[in-house]
């Protein structure tokens, strides 16, 4: 695991949306697993920007999302539809069809996962996996629980998430209770990942992730054992990082 740390969000997004633009430029075709949230934000519009520069190009590139609320239509402004479209897609060249993002008002929501987790099999899995964290530790919406889903799955979400997520919603009765989500083991398959946090309220759950304990009561501490991921994190984010948290082969940087 690599971990950098960069003086602020601005920089952060900045370095991630670097990271993405050179997967792109080494391998056209990538497979991008996307995250949404307010985390993301500055990193989409960075990549808006370097693709109105001709800097990247996005035609031949796929991708899929993490996950998506149940019940919400595409065209809800809550919906992740919405959000990636509003905030990504509709101002970058990507072809229409390859967008996938899981469909969370389907009639048979157990058919859309397995659907959707064979359209990521037959693309050839996943080359650069985005992710955020929650202030749980929750990944995609993986939510801290005795056992966790290993494929994408219908998951409940926690009271904490729903009130964290109750922000982007008119009041937190709005805030759909159900979500599709890439399981654990589909995210973990991805050749790469990045994970991207900011703020003190990520603080305590970042040090939780890298602290060398791995608990399903912290789903991201998960991805200590996958062989290729850098954490992108603030200075906030990390500030309860010590040196006996790291194990010896951890490799972290951080920004002047």
């Amino acid at each position: 695991m690599r971990i950098i740390i960069e003086k602020d969000y601005q920089t952060l997004s900045k370095k991630a949306a670097l990271i993405l633009a050179s997967q792109i430029t080494l391998k056209p075709n990538s497979n991008l697993g996307l995250a949404t949230g307010g985390t993301p934000l500055a990193m989409y519009k960075n990549l808006i920007k370097m693709y109105k520069k001709d800097e990247i190009d996005f035609s031949k590139v796929q991708t899929f999302n993490l996950d998506e609320y149940c019940g919400l239509s595409e065209s809800n402004p809550n919906s992740y539809h919405y959000y990636m479209n509003h905030n990504f897609f509709n101002q970058i060249n990507i072809k229409k069809d390859r967008i996938n993002i899981p469909n969370g008002n389907a009639k048979n929501l157990n058919k859309e996962c397995r659907e959707y987790e064979n359209s990521i099999k037959k693309a050839g899995g996943i080359d650069l996996q985005v992710l955020g964290i929650g202030s749980n530790g929750h990944i995609g919406f993986n939510e801290p629980a005795k056992n966790l889903n290993v494929n994408t799955e219908i998951v409940k979400l926690t009271k904490e998430t729903i009130t964290a997520n109750s922000r982007f919603f008119e009041s937190k009765a709005d805030v759909p209770k159900r979500a599709i989500s890439m399981g654990i083991a589909t995210i973990l398959k991805s050749n790469r990942i990045i994970l991207l946090a900011s703020g003190k309220n990520k603080a305590e759950a970042i040090k939780k992730t890298v602290s060398g304990k791995i608990s399903t009561q912290i789903p991201a501490s998960l991805l200590q054992t996958h062989p290729n991921i850098t954490m992108l994190l603030d200075q906030e984010a990390a500030s309860l990082i010590k040196e006996e948290d790291l194990e010896t082969d951890f490799n972290c940087d951080s920004a002047k």
